[in-house]
């Protein structure tokens, strides 16, 4: 396990590379160990640095939740990182691909909560989690992968990238969130007028409240929650699509008003 001082100064260098938009490279060799713990320790430490500059986490993302993804990825199982404040945006908004070195769209369900989700409520199901949902809304998520090679991922770097978030985009769910679809509703992502993606609502691990309870008790262990007011990204129902400058981009979920982003 890394003891404190390795756990801040790989985050240091993470965030360094990350605010020069360096290609990725992984650096599970630089450091003493490389567990799925440590991926977590550095992430964590990741998000204090972030904390102490002014910025709070609004919200939780779990990825790699759908079998595509996985298969996309390389990877068997769900991820978790933090969205934080300054990378939140609400639609209709554009998107400035000169701020990014490789930026991927990722099409999601965010679920927003009204209590706090503290182990003491747990272990939490999707039958707990549905008593205390706020809000279901169509949300873009966006991804900083700095054009890592997809077929030599490391879950190591992967967690301690804090799951590459690079912002969200949040749309507008219907006045009663229970009037989605949330196992078999259709979505799709549309860029330019063309169908690019589609999948369901449930590829996120099969719903996407069991993703929200997989990521709320995941949280407990690591001794923290998802807070009342925040959100979790529940993952992506359409393989990461890649835009270019010029995209107008659509994702439609059953019942919902389209999301749309517009790419610079």
């Amino acid at each position: 396990m890394l003891d404190k001082a390795e756990r801040e100064e790989a985050a240091k260098m993470f965030l360094k590379e990350l605010d020069a938009l360096r290609n990725h490279r992984s650096f599970a060799s630089s450091v003493s160990s490389s567990t799925l713990s440590d991926g977590y320790a550095i992430q964590s430490a990741f998000h204090d640095i972030l904390i102490a500059r002014g910025h709070r986490i609004s919200g939780w993302k779990v990825a790699l939740t759908s079998a595509a993804m996985q298969e996309f990825c390389g990877v068997t199982h769900p991820l978790a990182g933090a969205v934080f404040d300054k990378n939140v945006h609400k639609a209709l908004t554009r998107v400035d691909l000169s701020q990014h070195l490789h930026m991927g769209v990722e099409c999601e369900i965010a679920v927003f909560v009204n209590k706090d989700l503290t182990v003491e409520s747990g272990p939490h199901t999707r039958e707990s989690i549905s008593e205390v949902v706020e809000t279901c809304s169509p949300a873009f998520e966006l991804i900083e992968d700095r054009n890592a090679d997809y077929s030599n991922l490391d879950t190591f770097d992967l967690v301690a990238e804090n799951a590459w978030n690079a912002g969200v985009v949040i749309g507008i769910g219907p006045s009663d969130w229970q009037t989605i679809d949330l196992e078999n509703g259709s979505t799709k992502l549309e860029a330019n007028g063309e169908l690019v993606g589609e999948g369901k609502t449930g590829d996120a691990l099969g719903h996407p409240l069991d993703a929200v309870a997989w990521l709320a008790n995941h949280l407990n262990e690591r001794g923290t929650y998802v807070k009342a007011g925040q959100f979790v990204m529940t993952g992506s129902s359409v393989v990461t699509y890649f835009p270019n400058a010029g995209d107008h981009l659509v994702f439609f979920v059953d019942e919902c008003e389209p999301l749309a982003v517009e790419c610079i």
